[in-house]
């Protein structure tokens, strides 16, 4: 339940629509709802704007579809994350609305297209192993409503492809920045852009990158004074970041 969900329904009780018990019976959840093995925090998007999301990782696909539904009670966006196809499925019995992405195991139930951003959020990829964790952050910056785009396989090996897409660079209000191997594109990105630009780096990469460690150093040394750097594979977070920026 948002500010505006509950300023309609203290509204409501003034005018005698609504009585005050069935108010409570609505506001007694907040500001988490236990369900034993989860406190469902739908006090999240009051204070910070966005619903909490759904770590799928570790949890049972009944424990997920049990979270969903007692969300979807109290806000009209859920992502879930890190979800594979037998999640996705029960999560589909609780809304025809729930799209899975399989390359990201991301799952969007977006019922309320509002768009909160000010400006567009671009995702750009260094390679095409890169696109799972560049998905997640591109479907979650769309579910927190911001317009998005995205830049595919733009890695510094072939930086003429890059080049080619100066004028979408310079469209994007924050851009995030996936990159695994040695890390290097969000340096270059930064460096064509004045605005904030958000570096994941990822866990693809031969031997000596240490499954993502390389690229995580290297982004954190940047030489552009524009970059700030998220943990490894961490595309949501990133997104998440990208959207406050946006908002402010």
């Amino acid at each position: 339940m948002n500010q505006q969900q509950i300023q309609r329904l203290f509204e409501a009780v003034q005018k005698g629509k609504l009585k005050p018990e069935d108010a409570v019976e609505r506001l007694k959840h907040l500001p988490f709802e236990d369900l034993d093995f989860a406190k469902i925090d739908h006090h999240r998007q009051l204070r910070q704007g966005m619903p909490e999301t759904v770590y799928a990782a570790g949890k049972t696909p009944q424990q997920v579809e049990q979270i969903v539904r007692q969300m979807l009670k109290r806000t009209k966006n859920v992502l879930i994350t890190r979800a594979d196809r037998t999640v996705a499925a029960r999560v589909k019995r609780v809304s025809r609305a729930a799209r899975f992405h399989p390359l990201s195991g991301a799952i969007a139930i977006c019922r309320d297209h509002t768009q909160y951003g000010k400006g567009k959020i671009l995702v750009v990829s260094a390679g095409s192993s890169d696109i799972p964790v560049a998905e997640e952050a591109l479907v979650t910056a769309e579910v927190m409503g911001n317009p998005v785009g995205h830049l595919y396989d733009v890695g510094v090996a072939g930086i003429h492809r890059l080049m080619n897409s100066r004028s979408e660079l310079a469209s994007a209000r924050v851009i995030v920045c996936v990159a695994g191997m040695e890390g290097a594109l969000p340096s270059v990105v930064a460096g064509l852009v004045a605005v904030p630009v958000i570096a994941v780096p990822t866990s693809i990469g031969y031997g000596s990158s240490f499954h993502g460690v390389a690229a995580l150093l290297g982004m954190l040394n940047s030489c552009a004074s524009n970059v700030a750097v998220v943990n490894i594979d961490n595309g949501f977070g990133a997104a998440s970041v990208a959207t406050l920026i946006n908002r402010l």
